[in-house]
């Protein structure tokens, strides 16, 4: 699959992601899919199991945000912010694709913190 088609087919993913259109969100990934969240030890084998995973959880996103999407041939990244009771979540999805599909996804999810003052000096603030 030649990038651009990658590149649509990921922007078609995170906005049926955003919306909660959990079939659309998954046609994305191979059947034997595997996603890995390395923060919390948690391995899902599998489309099937990766969408009943995520159209049980408890919560929509209230905002989602993509800032970036970088990559090439079978690699591509997505850089997001995801929002769930008034908190953001900063993400970073490294998906592997073979012959059109993702077989491999991992999700690191991170907080938001305030800046510290010290650092004022020499940073400019970004949304």
């Amino acid at each position: 699959m030649k990038d651009e088609k990658i590149r649509e087919a990921l922007i078609a993913h995170w906005h049926a992601s955003a919306i909660g259109d959990f079939n659309a969100e998954h046609e994305i990934y191979h059947e034997d899919a595997i996603c890995d969240y390395p923060q919390s030890g948690e391995r899902i084998i599998g489309r099937s199991n990766l969408q009943a995973l995520r159209s049980h959880h408890p919560d929509k996103p209230s905002g989602f945000e993509i800032k970036r999407i970088t990559g090439n041939g079978h690699l591509w990244i997505t850089e997001y912010r995801i929002d769930y009771r008034n908190q953001s979540a900063y993400t970073i999805s490294m998906m592997e694709f073979t012959d059109g599909k993702v077989v491999h996804e991992t999700q690191y999810f991170a907080e938001g913190f305030d800046a510290p003052a010290w650092r004022s000096n020499w940073v400019e603030l970004i949304s």
